[in-house]
């Protein structure tokens, strides 16, 4: 599969969750070799009243639970928001391989925006790094659920 047939199968998980009334935002964690998704997860946070629900955390943990393991090397994620500061923390502790990401988030994101956590000095794992995945369609979808909740 290519990299936007990925971030497709992340949006519709997305459009699912804005059918919740969660924030559309989705994550995939991948195995580059098979083409197997080891795991996928939309944002949680607001029925399950956490606020460490989100995408990337949920598929992160439902990755390792697979594979019973805590670091997911050879893995790759797709998300279709640029990562905040925890999640992109999270991807690195996960040991992530590459992350592929649709969105950019000027307000909230970690990685080409805001604090950029994977340039700091005490960051131990970098992903490598690929933006604007189907970047268009995924900043409408988030774009057109707040507009709807204002």
């Amino acid at each position: 599969m290519t990299n936007e047939e990925y971030m497709q199968i992340a949006l519709d998980l997305a459009r699912q969750a804005a059918q919740k009334d969660e924030v559309p935002i989705a994550a995939l964690i991948v195995n580059p070799t098979s083409g197997e998704i080891i795991a996928s997860a939309a944002n949680e946070s607001a029925h399950g009243s956490d606020a460490t629900a989100h995408a990337e955390i949920m598929a992160i943990r439902r990755a390792c639970a697979k594979l019973d393991t805590t670091r997911l090397w050879d893995l790759d994620m797709y998300v279709t928001l640029e990562p905040c500061t925890m999640c992109a923390a999270a991807i690195s502790f996960a040991r992530i391989r590459n992350l592929y990401f649709g969105a950019t988030d000027e307000k909230g994101g970690a990685i080409i925006s805001g604090v950029k956590f994977y340039e700091a000095p005490t960051c131990h794992h970098r992903p490598n790094i690929s933006s604007g995945i189907c970047a268009d369609e995924c900043g409408q979808l988030l774009k057109d659920f707040f507009k709807q909740k204002r």
